[in-house]
C-alpha cells in the first residue's frame, strides 16, 4: 500500500505574513482559501500584479510600516499608528517627521547599538581560548 504525500497548507493570514502584505487588502479568493507551500513559493518567485501592487503601494502591515519608518512595532503604537498605512502615508509621515517619530528612531538606534555591543562582547568571549584550570 502506497501513501500519497499530503500537501502542506497554511491559513491565508500566515501566507500574507510570509509575503509581507496586509491580509485585508488581498483579493477575496486569497483570503477565503488556503495556500499550499508550492503556491506560496510560486507567489514569491513570480508575484502576480495584485501582489506587486500591494508590496509597492500598500496598505502595508505594521511590521512593514515599522521597518519603512525605522522604528519598532511598539514604537508605532506609542506614536498612535495602529492601522495599516499606504506607501503614500508612510512617505508623508517621513516628510512631517513628527516628534514621536524622531524619538522612536533614536530609541531604535540605541537598541541596535546595544545589541551590536553585546554581540561584539560575546564574539570576543567566544574567540578567547578556554581558561586553564588551576592545579
Amino acid at each position: 500500500m502506497t501513501s500519497h504525500p499530503t500537501t502542506q497548507t497554511m491559513k491565508p493570514a500566515t501566507a500574507a505574513k510570509k509575503l509581507g502584505v496586509y491580509l485585508q487588502a488581498t483579493p477575496a479568493e486569497f483570503q477565503e482559501g488556503v495556500v499550499s507551500r508550492d503556491e506560496l513559493r510560486a507567489l514569491q518567485a513570480d508575484p502576480p500584479e495584485w501582489l506587486r501592487e500591494l508590496r509597492r503601494d500598500g496598505p502595508h502591515p505594521r511590521p512593514v510600516v515599522a521597518a519603512k519608518l525605522g522604528v519598532s512595532i511598539a514604537g508605532l503604537a506609542r506614536g498612535g499608528v495602529t492601522e495599516a498605512l499606504t506607501t503614500e502615508q508612510i512617505d508623508a509621515l517621513k516628510l512631517d517627521d513628527p516628534e514621536w517619530l524622531r524619538r522612536e528612531r533614536a530609541t531604535q538606534a540605541e537598541v541596535r547599538k546595544e545589541a551590536s555591543r553585546i554581540k561584539a562582547k560575546r564574539d570576543a568571549a567566544d574567540a578567547e581560548p578556554p581558561a586553564r584550570p588551576r592545579p
